[in-house]
């Protein structure tokens, strides 16, 4: 039944992420490859949730408290001002807002620019638009930006930037230096920028987020996507946003509504629990990640792995494999789970020009 198959269709695979943690249960590994804690969510927010449950807040559901406290979350630690009514839409999680985003600015033809290495879901979401990924490779081993290749990189037909910062899977996190270029460019050039946050909590050696937004003239052209997913440690509570102008906002929750219809009700009813989170908590949050960060990096050094960039922010390492390893990335990890009962992820999957996939090789990358 292949031939049934749709063009786009036809071009996905198994993720390389999911076959690997098939292998790591079977294995009984330690799973250092999904993006998902390895501790339990606050106490408060599961008892929120299950009041909600209880209360039986368990029917199609839009809790626009969400987007109220959003919109003063945003005002405080941007200094955007945005319309809660009309200028966010709740969304199964910060993939399907991602999605939901694409599908709202994108037609077929469009190209999108995608720093390189970048998140599989990104170029998969274009690509169902009809849209064409253009991918401008960072340079390792700092991942810094080439203002000169992101530049050239725009043509008549770039519709839209992707910005994810802080960075999965290199763990950079964007300089103001290197956000002033991008925002220039999109304003010289007449783009939108959809921007991936969900790590804005996650930062290191006082490094800090800065989202694209705020720059000047950006908040018009911005979507800012988001979720509790990373910060509140519930990965499968699907509660996600975006923030967009209001005809873009708009056209994002008709496109959610005809795919998923509601996010789950009683978690949104939790996420207001999330959303009085006082400052506190995500510094908390911010010193046990980079604490793992530091354990993480140091057990590798010592077993002779290479980090040649240390993660700013995200709650992954990017490692190097030995030159007298003469295994590829794929046969490094399965060797790691089936040897040594740890799952990383392999490096290729997250890189598309031949010379960046070939960096890729080189590399495996897991999760503090």
């Amino acid at each position: 039944m292949k031939e049934k198959l749709s063009a786009v269709a036809k071009t996905f695979s198994p993720s390389p992420i999911q076959q690997l943690s098939h292998l790591a249960q079977r294995c009984n590994a330690i799973n250092l490859a999904e993006g998902f804690p390895d501790f339990p969510a606050p106490p408060l927010l599961k008892s929120a949730a299950v009041s909600a449950i209880n209360s039986d807040f368990n029917q199609y559901r839009h809790v626009q408290g969400i987007c109220d406290r959003l919109a003063r979350i945003v005002k405080d630690t941007h200094g955007l001002e945005i319309d809660p009514l009309t200028d966010i839409a709740i969304c199964c999680g910060q993939t399907e807002a991602f999605a939901a985003a694409i599908f709202s600015i994108i037609d077929p033809g469009d190209e999108v620019i995608l720093f390189d290495p970048s998140y599989e879901t990104y170029d998969a979401s274009i690509s169902m638009a009809g849209g064409v990924p253009v991918f401008v490779a960072l340079d390792p081993p700092h991942w810094t930006l080439d203002n000169g290749k992101f530049l050239k990189s725009f043509t008549s037909r770039t519709k839209a930037v992707v910005l994810n910062s802080p960075h999965n899977p290199t763990g950079k996190v964007f300089s103001k230096d290197e956000l002033e270029v991008i925002a220039t460019a999109c304003c010289t050039n007449d783009c939108m920028v959809i921007t991936d946050e969900v790590y804005e909590h996650i930062t290191y050696d006082k490094t800090k987020h800065i989202s694209l937004a705020s720059l000047q003239g950006m908040q018009e052209r911005t979507i800012i996507t988001s979720s509790l997913s990373k910060s509140f440690s519930v990965t499968g509570w699907r509660i996600g946003w975006a923030i967009a102008p209001p005809a873009i906002a708009s056209a994002i929750k008709n496109i959610h509504i005809r795919i998923t219809d509601s996010a789950p009700a009683p978690f949104q009813e939790a996420a207001l629990t999330a959303l009085e989170s006082q400052p506190q908590y995500f510094e908390s949050l911010r010193q046990d990640y980079e604490r793992r960060r530091d354990f993480l990096a140091k057990i590798l050094a010592e077993v002779g792995l290479r980090i040649r960039f240390k993660a700013q922010g995200s709650f992954f390492i990017f490692v190097e494999i030995p030159e007298e390893c003469l295994l590829s990335d794929v046969d490094c990890v399965k060797k790691l789970i089936e040897e040594a009962g740890v799952v990383g992820v392999p490096g290729r999957g997250f890189f598309h020009s031949n010379k960046q996939v070939e960096v890729g090789a080189d590399n495996f990358y897991v999760k503090v």
